[in-house]
């Protein structure tokens, strides 16, 4: 009896989906050059919502990319997420991103450059 018990434990442990962490931010943020403080107006903008353990990007071919890892280095976060589309399985992309404050973060995308993105409405 015991036997089974710990056998039927360890494959639920092993099924179960490994759940990775929420990202550091939430909401929607719009691409935005602006020091200026406060949300924007994000229509007709570049969009990147965080919820979660999800991200979604209105620019791209991916629809949503899944949250992996997450590792704070000071002020930054080292990100990496995976997505899957029709053509590819389990990728993973590596970017980091900054707090700048309350309203402006910075994720670097490399090779992708530096994409500074302002809260929005």
């Amino acid at each position: 009896m015991r036997k089974s018990i710990l056998i039927a434990t360890v494959l639920t442990a092993l099924a179960a989906p490994a759940v990775a962490d929420s990202y550091p931010v939430a909401g929607r943020w719009g691409q935005s050059s602006s020091s200026s403080p406060g949300p924007i107006d994000c229509n007709r903008l570049r969009v990147i919502s965080f919820n979660g353990d999800e991200r979604t990007d209105s620019d791209g071919g991916v629809p949503a990319y899944r949250n992996k890892s997450i590792a704070k280095t000071g002020s930054t976060y080292r990100i990496v997420d995976e997505f899957s589309t029709g053509q590819i399985r389990n990728a993973h992309m590596n970017y980091t991103l900054t707090q700048t404050d309350a309203d402006h973060i910075e994720l670097n995308m490399k090779p992708g450059g530096l994409l500074k993105l302002q809260r929005c409405k």
